[in-house]
Order: C-alpha cells, then sequence, then structure tokens
C-alpha cells in the first residue's frame, strides 16, 4: 500500500507539472499569434513618432488614390472600412479654407467654413440613422471617413474653380465632383443595407454630396 501510494503521488505531480508547462508554453505562444495579425503595427507603442506620423501619411494617401482611381465600388467600399478620421478633418478643412476664401467678407466666410463641419457630421449621422433603420451594419465613425475621404473630388474642383474664378466652369467642375464624390462611395454604402433597399440607402447620400456641392 505505501508503495502504491508513492507512485499515485508521483504520477499526479508529474501531470501537474506537465499542465503547468503547458499552459506556460500556451502564455508564451500568445504574444506572437497577436503580433503576427496582417492588421497589427509590431511596436507601435515604442516606434518613433515620425515613424507613426509617416505610416498615417501613407494610409490617408492610399484612401485617396482609392477614391480617385476607378475601381470596383466594392472593392473601394472595402479598403474605405479600415477607417480614421485625420483625412476627412483635412479635407474639411481643406474645403472650408477654399470657401471661406471666396466669400465675399469675413462674416460669411466663418459661416461657410463651419457650415462644412457642421454638413459632414450632420449628414453622416442621418446616413448611418438611415442605413440602421434599413437593417444595416455601420458605425458613425465609419460613415464619416468614407464619406469625408470621397468630399476629396469636390475639394478639387473648388480648388480650381477658385483659381479659374469662370462660372460656366465653375458649374461644370462642380458637377463632375459631385458624381465622383456619389460613385466613390456608392460601394461602401451598399454594402452596408439589404439589396432590394440599395437606393433608399444611397438616396441620403446623393443629398449629403449635393449639400457640400451647392
Amino acid at each position: 500500500m505505501g508503495a502504491g501510494g508513492d507512485e499515485a503521488e508521483h504520477l499526479q505531480a508529474a501531470s501537474l507539472e506537465a499542465g503547468v508547462a503547458g499552459v506556460s508554453s500556451e502564455a508564451a505562444r500568445a504574444p506572437l499569434a497577436v503580433t503576427s495579425g496582417p492588421h497589427h503595427h509590431h511596436g507601435t507603442l515604442d516606434e518613433p513618432v515620425m515613424d507613426t506620423i509617416m505610416r498615417d501619411v501613407r494610409s490617408i494617401g492610399e484612401k485617396l488614390m482609392y477614391v480617385l482611381i476607378p475601381m470596383r465600388p466594392g472593392d473601394r467600399g472595402r479598403r474605405l472600412k479600415d477607417w480614421d478620421l485625420w483625412g476627412p478633418l483635412l479635407l474639411c478643412l481643406a474645403l472650408g479654407v477654399i470657401l471661406a476664401v471666396e466669400a465675399p467678407n469675413q462674416e460669411q466666410a466663418s459661416y461657410a467654413f463651419a457650415d462644412v463641419f457642421v454638413t459632414v457630421w450632420v449628414g453622416s449621422a442621418v446616413v448611418t440613422f438611415n442605413a440602421l433603420l434599413l437593417h444595416g451594419k455601420v458605425s458613425f465613425f465609419q460613415t464619416v471617413c468614407v464619406l469625408g475621404y470621397c468630399i476629396f473630388p469636390l475639394v478639387i474642383a473648388a480648388f480650381f474653380a477658385m483659381l479659374l474664378r469662370v462660372d460656366w466652369l465653375k458649374v461644370v467642375l462642380v458637377a463632375v465632383g459631385f458624381a465622383w464624390a456619389s460613385g466613390a462611395s456608392v460601394g461602401f454604402v451598399a454594402e452596408l443595407v439589404p439589396e432590394d433597399r440599395k437606393l433608399l440607402g444611397l438616396y441620403p447620400v446623393w443629398l449629403f454630396y449635393a449639400a457640400i456641392a451647392w
């Protein structure tokens, strides 16, 4: 009985040690599994500030190219789902400055600058709420990102209209910018709502860009 008890205790201790070793090895491998993901930035907390800034700048540039370069709408929508707010903020600032410069007086310049931000945020809220009513899946900041990046054609149109100052050419530029901005956002919005309600989901988006183009 004594020998059998000692042997049982030895077996139990060995099994406990094996379990602890297995847990330790799994814990040691866990950080490697997390950091090996395709969207994880290695050592972002320890990297230099300039590297972080340049990575964000490259991300903004890539998203702007996704808006400008013709591609399948669904592909563009998937690329813009990786949202950030730096690009929309810069584009809103640029469009606000352009409209403020073209305003006839200082008071209207202030209103024009503020209207851009109000339109983008309120419009994004309306588009998000409409998509949720249509049983779509979207977040508010994701909508701000997509709608904000897709005003890039309108910013370009406003910039050239400010330089050329020709009324009929301004109408043409704004119309092209409106069509391009609306088309760029179609792929994202179309993926949010059911197929039979796609037009209902796109309608407030067209109104949003029409308000900015106006």
